[in-house]
């Protein structure tokens, strides 16, 4: 007993104690923290999706079916993800004014949380493509000439060289890429809105994507210079050519008409 009291009065037996009892408020917390955070972001998307519907009910059951299921005036949503809808709604695309060959991008009318609402909706129909994070679609790192070359071989016929855009068939067209966001033209390539075919990661890595958008954005940037002079808007090379044989050509032609004409009252006086 002697030996056990001496050891409690030990200078360090205060530091032990401490110890142990933080050692032992970690344990708990390690058994019983995770489990809770788990049941918040559950209690949390639950309340999403919930509130998702809502809108949905609202704003595209119309045409999508009240499940989603789609409909003589639109197609199915199960299986798009959210990428689809954070790219459709968020370009203002969806809900749509009115029935046509192409649906055009506009000012859009949800908040982003309305937009992530609607997404955690139509994600738990089916899985489906998921919105990318800010690491996914930054440029930061990308390389600009490998990202010219991927959007020539992939993009090029339809949306022009440096993303002006193009005219298809039926009335419908491949859009300008000037203006939109790296997150939409990620989402773009995700999921092949429209006309546009889908470049997932097992066939466009995450790397070559943001190579892309790096691309995109130089050529479309307001500080990028035209090396060739005046780019009559960059809509490629046959257009740009056209105007120098029809104006360019034309306009020699119509100088040496005059000099011909000039010459000839000359002599005549």
């Amino acid at each position: 007993m002697k030996k056990l009291s001496a050891r409690r009065r030990h200078p360090l037996a205060a530091v032990v104690v401490l110890l142990l009892a933080l050692a032992a408020t970690g344990g708990l917390y390690a058994a019983f923290a995770p489990a809770s955070t788990a049941q918040a972001d559950e209690t949390a998307q639950s309340l999403a999706i919930e509130e998702g519907k809502k809108l949905y009910t609202v704003g595209c059951a119309s045409c999508h079916g009240t499940g989603g299921q789609g409909t003589s005036d639109g197609p199915s949503l199960v299986g798009v993800g959210s990428a689809a809808v954070d790219f459709q709604v968020g370009t203002g695309r969806m809900p749509a004014q009115q029935p046509g060959a192409q649906v055009p991008r506009k000012k859009n009318i949800y908040t982003q949380a309305q937009i992530d609402q609607l997404a955690a909706y139509i994600s738990s129909l089916g899985p489906g493509p998921v919105t990318p994070t800010e690491k996914q679609y930054s440029v930061e790192g990308a390389d600009i000439a490998k990202g010219g070359e991927l959007f020539r071989n992939n993009c090029a016929q339809c949306h022009n060289f440096t993303g002006k855009g193009g005219a298809l068939t039926e009335g419908k067209y491949a859009p300008s890429l000037d203006g939109v966001s790296e997150k939409h033209i990620y989402e773009a390539m995700q999921t092949g809105p429209q006309n546009m075919p889908s470049f997932p990661d097992t066939t466009m890595p995450e790397q070559e994507k943001k190579d892309i958008i790096a691309y995109i954005k130089a050529v479309n940037g307001d500080e990028t210079p035209s090396p060739g002079g005046f780019a009559l808007g960059g809509l490629g090379p046959v257009s740009e050519g056209l105007f120098g044989w029809i104006f360019g050509l034309g306009s020699l032609i119509a100088v040496a008409v005059w000099v011909a004409a000039h010459t000839a009252k000359a002599k005549k006086s």
